[in-house]
């Protein structure tokens, strides 16, 4: 069945952490990356317009925590780096923040360019690409982490660089992830039927948006994954089916 639904699309659109990247290579290396190196990227880069975008995005989404009453790390503006520990705690508890996400795609580019990251990929997904590819297939990236991010990550693998497989990526600028609307803006944006987009993703809650937005859906099951309930959507375990 999951041959037939790659057959009938035109786009497959996927997800990236437990879904092409293994789940402990987010978790157990970039994210603490992000958190050890926060402090001096900031110090040395946070005047910069880009990064000020960044932190400005941050400070609203702290005051925004604080008016709610939720306890967390105090933010000190009378200091460069008086943003970190809440930005820490934010990586801590992965907050699906837009300026988080753009702050840390912004700090694994310095580990990526220096070598000190290499992205991990599951070995199947390199055959996919070129398979799907060659087939006619456009490929897109629709992930929490930001377009940036996403762009690093593909570019710097350990089986080299895919981003030429790529036609385009897409981040929580486009919307949530769990919500139908966002893959219907990305229907419109890539000008492709929302019925001949294949979604593949570890998370139900955001086949079900997909599903709902009239995509077809795959369930990825991957080891590692945090779980493994498809909750009846269609599951593979590798692209080597699709």
């Amino acid at each position: 069945m999951s041959e037939y639904l790659c057959d009938r699309a035109e786009a497959i659109l996927l997800d990236i952490e437990g879904t092409t990247t293994p789940v402990e290579y987010v978790f157990g290396v970039l994210f603490p990356f992000a958190k050890v190196n926060v402090e001096a990227f900031v110090r040395t880069h946070g005047q910069e317009q880009a990064v000020q975008a960044d932190l400005n995005l941050l400070q609203q989404e702290y005051q925004r925590d604080r008016d709610r009453g939720l306890d967390v790390p105090e933010w000190d503006e009378t200091s460069t780096i008086g943003a970190v520990p809440y930005i820490r705690y934010l990586i801590e508890i992965d907050r699906k923040s837009t300026g988080l996400k753009s702050l840390q795609g912004k700090i694994w580019e310095q580990g990526y360019r220096d070598g000190t990251l290499r992205s991990q990929i599951f070995p199947d997904v390199k055959p996919a690409f070129e398979r799907w590819t060659a087939m006619g297939k456009q490929l897109f990236i629709f992930s929490s982490g930001s377009v940036q991010a996403q762009q690093l990550l593909f570019r710097y693998t350990e089986t080299g660089d895919l981003t030429g497989f790529l036609s385009g990526y897409f981040d929580t600028e486009i919307g949530s992830k769990k919500e139908a609307d966002s893959y219907h803006k990305i229907a419109q944006t890539i000008n492709v039927s929302s019925d001949r987009i294949l979604f593949i993703s570890d998370v139900p809650d955001e086949l079900f948006a997909a599903q709902s937005a009239g995509m077809q859906t795959l369930f990825s099951l991957r080891p590692g994954n945090h779980s493994s309930d498809s909750q009846g959507f269609r599951t593979i375990t590798s692209f080597d089916s699709v």
